[in-house]
């Protein structure tokens, strides 16, 4: 096996790896919302993630706090709390399955943001793949209960963290420039800041079962983000992404076992297809890039 092939397999099992550690952060936030209040999950998510981030660092935490986008790296951590706290809401109502089903829209709404926002280029086709990617979503929102069609509150926080997560990541593009632990220690830094302030709201003494879930969310969240970075380190996004769909096999096993939780049927179309669309719009992006390397050589 040459070294690109072996470089390829390392990232494949990086980004498997980050998909068990998001999916296992969203498991234990929605366990603890069954005893904690919301605002105090997140705010556990977000602490600790910072204390992980911050050990991580060591003793370049001086130097690599150090950032020449502070406005970008701030408002791309409101963004991520945002997104934590909307999504803990909306599986705090919802089966896990659904929630990361409906996750599966964040890259079709990058591309959505980047042509409106970044300037880039959309042709009808990636436009084609957004459309179906939107109708994923409509199926999975088609919730039955008691026999009428309805979209609870729950899907709709949902969708909301959805469009928060897209723009989490469209902001992360101009940052590629930065040191990832950098990206890394700001991700949480502000947002753990903000729900310290706010905590006194919403506190709850925990029990030492309760301050081990709050140290799990943040270690599998801080995990999750380095082993995503690994990923990308090891292998060309077009290798990797696919298995970023992975999380639904995941998220309904342990939604099964905790909680036992049976994915809807239109969940499973849904999924199938968001999954198609974003494949669909990743290869058409990666076909699109490949063309100036081919035009060049």
């Amino acid at each position: 096996m040459n070294n690109l092939q072996e470089h390829k397999t390392a990232g494949i099992l990086w980004m498997l790896a980050t998909m068990i550690c998001f999916v296992a952060l969203d498991s234990v936030m929605k366990y603890a919302m069954q005893t904690y209040p919301l605002l105090q999950v997140t705010w556990g998510r977000l602490f600790f993630a910072t204390v992980f981030a911050a050990i991580l660092c060591g003793r370049k935490l001086p130097q690599i706090i150090r950032t020449q986008q502070p406005r970008l790296q701030i408002l791309r951590s409101l963004m991520l709390a945002l997104t934590t706290g909307i999504f803990n809401a909306g599986i705090r109502l919802e089966p896990l399955p659904t929630g990361t089903t409906i996750m599966f829209m964040t890259p079709i709404i990058v591309t959505l943001l980047s042509s409106l926002f970044l300037g880039e280029h959309v042709g009808w086709r990636r436009w084609s793949g957004i459309v179906i990617g939107f109708c994923g979503a409509l199926v999975v929102m088609k919730i039955w209960e008691s026999g009428k069609a309805g979209i609870g509150l729950g899907v709709i926080l949902l969708l909301v963290s959805a469009f928060t997560n897209a723009s989490y990541q469209t902001i992360t593009r101009p940052l590629r420039s930065e040191n990832p632990l950098t990206t890394l220690l700001f991700s949480a830094a502000l947002g753990a800041v903000v729900t310290t302030l706010l905590l006194p709201l919403q506190w709850q003494w925990p029990s030492a079962s309760g301050w081990v879930l709050f140290l799990a969310s943040g270690f599998f969240g801080c995990l999750g983000h380095w082993c995503l970075i690994r990923a990308f380190s090891a292998a060309p996004a077009s290798v990797i992404t696919p298995f970023y769909y992975s999380s639904l096999v995941w998220s309904t096993i342990l939604a099964f076992i905790i909680w036992g939780d049976v994915p809807y049927w239109n969940t499973l179309t849904g999924a199938a297809l968001i999954i198609g669309s974003g494949l669909y719009i990743f290869w058409r992006e990666r076909k699109l890039g490949l063309a100036p390397k081919a035009a060049a050589a």
